[in-house]
């Protein structure tokens, strides 16, 4: 087995080495003079069983091309088995067609990975369920509940006032994944887009006055919705709200919005690196996913249930 990363998130590259006690394999991709992504393997691959770990987070279109060419590159080297592990994984939110002439971003990247010469694909909460049938090849989909509801029974104590929240409808089934782990109650956001990465609060469903909450997402971008979210359930009475969310996208002006907000402390997993103004956000604190993402390629590799992760 080797495990080998691209640029996108070295950090966690290496914290998943060392949960698998595995270097990563010696390789350079770098840049040519005009910006194209150069690949090489030194070390030899043939026959083996290989992890490419890359999030294809921002830049994405340079992340996602680094991740092409490596699994390209790994496949004219006669590798036997090739996954792409993809912490986070990009164009998920284009996931099906909102309007006339509109693209599914998301199955286009899917179809690109396999043509690439991926075997199967490792990746974690996606952003709808249904991107797993995008791909002909097995995909496993990492569920970062068992990471957040360890965190939150860590530094929120469990009493009767605590209730999980989801920002909106659509994702009532993650939250309820997390509330289900800690035996609570369990309230929705109801919000309305009006285009995106823009919405806004049309209704509460659940009591929450007096309750202390917790905001259960999977991607937070520009943060504009979660903040409003978070106002919305303190003027309805809420006594303290926080935010857990899997993927900290966190572009443009969002650490200053959270810095500003109610929000007690926005929590994410490090799927994706951190800009340095984010990561000197005060209110913005990091669980690491490294142990779910190497105890997930230990199973494959030995081929063991991946679900039993999440029993």
């Amino acid at each position: 087995m080797k495990l080998l990363a691209g640029n996108s998130n070295r950090t966690l590259a290496a914290a998943v080495a060392t949960h698998l006690d595995l270097p990563l394999t010696k390789a350079q991709v770098k840049r040519f003079p005009d910006n194209e992504v150069w690949v090489t393997i030194d070390e030899n691959v043939r026959g083996e069983d290989v992890f490419v770990l890359q999030s294809t987070s921002y830049p994405a279109n340079d992340n996602l091309m680094e991740l092409l060419i490596c699994i390209d590159a790994l496949k004219r080297a006669s590798a036997r088995r090739i996954t792409a592990v993809m912490p986070y994984f990009g164009y998920a939110r284009q996931d099906r067609k909102t309007g006339g002439r509109t693209p599914i971003s998301a199955k286009l990247v899917a179809n690109l990975i396999t043509r690439a010469g991926a075997d199967r694909v490792l990746t974690m909460d996606l952003h709808s369920g249904q991107i797993q049938g995008f791909f002909d090849i097995p995909t496993d989909n990492l569920q970062s509940a068992v990471l957040m509801a360890n965190d939150i029974k860590a530094h929120y104590p469990a009493t009767d006032e605590m209730l999980i929240v989801s920002p909106d409808v659509g994702g009532v089934v993650r939250a309820l994944a997390v509330a289900s782990r800690l035996n609570a109650e369990l309230a929705i956001v109801d919000k309305r887009r009006s285009g995106p990465g823009k919405s806004e609060v049309a209704n509460i469903i659940g009591d929450v006055a007096g309750r202390r909450l917790i905001l259960f997402d999977d991607i937070v971008d520009s943060a504009g919705t979660l903040c409003n979210a978070a106002q919305s359930l303190i003027d309805a009475g809420a006594t303290e709200v926080s935010a857990y969310v899997t993927h900290g996208v966190l572009s443009g002006i969002a650490a200053e919005r959270v810095s500003k907000s109610v929000l007690k402390e926005l929590v994410t997993t490090d799927s994706i690196e951190l800009a340095d103004e984010v990561a000197g956000c005060a209110k913005i604190r990091r669980v690491s996913c490294a142990p779910l993402i190497a105890e997930a390629i230990r199973r494959i590799a030995n081929e063991e249930s991946v679900s039993k992760l999440f029993d």
